[in-house]
């Protein structure tokens, strides 16, 4: 069975081009730190790497700071302050956070005093995004980066947080890049790499695959290969729609991401239709993916008004350049299928009810 991808949101499919710079940084022996030409050699290579990047996300003259990922860059750029954000944001941002900002029911969220609060650019559930006020203090860029056009130059944000493996980069990797001159208190001390702002040496292979990645992402959308993503989202949707009944698409009448595809069928469990079309050979997700593995409702979904009791019962398709129209439509057949099935066990159920 030729199995099918479908869950880009949660990690992207690792890049060639990622591939081939951690291979070539495997041959630099040096630590950046170190002051021989080893080190050196080693130190330019993460230089250039941050300025691919930072060209990448449109941020020349902004200081990237690399992490471990998005999660730790979150801690490093809202621990210690009182900011406001919405309940549609991922947990890592909700942790330190009051999530109080009003969303409505296309999962747009009002901020009413941007300088003290936080608000993703795009939602990797639904893929809404957000048009991000002058002033904000914080972003998650990390849904958004690589699929859609945006500069962080041009968003009037104070920060941004990134990720590299949503955009084909390795895991284990990613970066907050501020406006030069903002006061980044570090959260992990020791050496003082990264300006004094992350401690630890830094992860070169990771770093140079990151730089690769979001140079190669780049590349894609100026090719103009997430439009053709983006018709296979709406053909997907259309499929699903005409074949089956009383579902719904959270979020799709707002602007969204070009490859994300939210579906609700109230009663049928998201975990259950995870499960069913993982053994049909497909790969989906009922949300973010540090989330999705526990059986709960999606705050998400709740903070969009949809009901607890039914906010467990969608799933998450998600898909990239890579992934062509037949396994799209081999996707909704199955899925229908599967609706079929469940429909007709429902409609059973209510029968043996009345008799």
């Amino acid at each position: 069975m030729n199995r099918v991808y479908l869950d880009w949101n949660a990690t992207a499919p690792l890049r060639p081009e990622a591939r081939e710079a951690m291979f070539q940084a495997t041959e630099i022996i040096g630590n950046p730190s170190s002051v021989h030409a080893e080190g050196r050699a080693a130190k330019s290579a993460l230089e250039r790497a941050r300025e691919d990047v930072a060209a990448a996300l449109g941020a020349e003259g902004a200081d990237v700071i690399f992490t471990s990922g998005a999660t730790e860059a979150a801690a490093l750029a809202l621990a210690g302050r009182d900011l406001a954000c919405a309940p549609v944001e991922h947990d890592a941002i909700k942790a330190w956070c009051r999530a109080d900002l009003a969303v409505d029911a296309g999962g747009i969220v009002t901020v009413p005093a941007p300088d003290q609060s936080t608000l993703q650019l795009a939602n990797s559930e639904t893929g809404v995004i957000q048009d991000l006020p002058q002033g904000l203090a914080v972003s998650d860029l990390t849904g958004a980066f690589g699929k859609i056009p945006f500069a962080f130059n041009w968003l009037g944000i104070q920060a941004g947080i990134v990720s590299a493996h949503k955009l084909g980069g390795p895991r284990g990797i990613g970066a907050l890049v501020v406006l030069r001159g903002t006061d980044i208190q570090a959260r992990i001390k020791g050496g003082g790499q990264e300006q004094g702002r992350r401690a630890g040496t830094e992860n070169l292979i990771g770093i140079m695959g990151f730089a690769a990645a979001a140079k190669a992402a780049q590349n894609d959308l100026a090719q103009g290969l997430w439009d053709k993503t983006r018709e296979l989202r709406d053909l997907l949707r259309a499929r699903l729609e005409t074949g089956a009944e009383n579902v719904t698409f959270p979020g799709s009448d707002s602007l969204c991401l070009p490859n994300t595809l939210a579906v609700l069928t109230d009663g049928w469990r998201g975990e259950t239709q995870v499960m069913q079309m993982d053994l049909a050979g497909f790969a989906v997700s009922a949300g973010s993916a540090c989330s999705s593995g526990k059986v709960r409702a999606s705050s998400v979904l709740q903070a969009m008004g949809v009901a607890t009791e039914y906010a467990g019962d969608a799933i998450r398709i998600s898909f990239g350049p890579a992934t062509d129209e037949r396994d799209v439509m081999r996707f909704a057949d199955a899925w229908l299928a599967q609706w079929q099935r469940w429909r007709d066990r429902n409609n059973m159920r209510v029968t043996a009810g009345r008799v």
